[in-house]
């Protein structure tokens, strides 16, 4: 039996991990992987496909890090390749890429053999991670009053400083970001940064901006970081 398990390039030199402890391991590997997959799920918009990966990773990661277990070289190699790797087809947000992080340090560790840690290191970081994502710590102070705004205009009407009295009067600071042109050419949109002075007032400043544009379309949303700025 345990000839089944060795590898056709062990030699005296290289210890082979027992069927036993493999077992072992994977088995609290993937209770490790159900604990952060039940902690993400928390009071948190999810998807399917990310959750079920995230109970997975720790079990994977810590079966490739029993593999190469006393082979340094190895390690170094397999350690290079994870930091290659896009878990995701599509940008992650900081919280994703820290619980991919978390739940590949949980399996480390736990492929290394030190189990007890393993489970404390998930149990420890992961309770963190909640109490950080259901507190105010972090938060931006007042954000209702930051605000994006998308503005059309047409061709004829020159954009720099076009809306500068009227942004004097209702906000603190504004900030052209952006100027696309569309429809041919024939008009502009323009994206504003702002900084509102009294968010009550929005709908006033969006009257004066329409009878500038010509009544254009104007889009204003919530200003949000993007997310590739981690």
């Amino acid at each position: 039996m345990e000839t089944l398990f060795s590898g056709i390039f062990d030699s005296e030199l290289v210890s082979v991990i027992s069927p036993a402890d493999f077992m072992l391991c994977m088995i609290c590997a993937i209770f490790i992987g159900l604990i952060l997959a039940g902690m993400y799920m928390y009071k948190n918009r999810y998807t399917k496909s990310f959750v079920a990966t995230l109970a997975l990773l720790p079990a994977i990661v810590c079966a490739v890090i029993m593999m190469v277990n006393g082979n340094v070289g190895t390690g170094v190699a397999v350690a290079g390749a994870f930091s290659l790797v896009r878990f995701r087809s599509v940008p992650g947000s900081a919280r994703e890429i820290g619980a991919l992080f978390l739940a590949m340090g949980s399996g480390m560790i736990a492929g290394m053999g030190y189990l007890a840690y393993a489970v404390l290191f998930a149990v420890l970081l992961g309770g963190i991670s909640v109490i950080y994502n259901k507190t105010d710590f972090g938060e931006r102070k007042n954000a209702a009053k930051y605000k994006t705004l998308h503005v059309t205009i047409p061709e004829n009407l020159d954009y720099s400083g076009v809306f500068d009295e009227i942004f004097a009067d209702y906000t603190e600071k504004w900030e052209l970001v952006n100027v696309k042109t569309t429809n041919m050419g024939s008009l502009y949109k323009l994206t504003y940064q702002l900084t509102m002075k009294n968010t009550d007032r929005e709908k006033e400043m969006i009257d004066e901006i329409r009878c500038r544009n010509g009544n254009l379309e104007i889009n204003v949303s919530k200003q949000d970081t993007m997310v590739s700025e981690l």
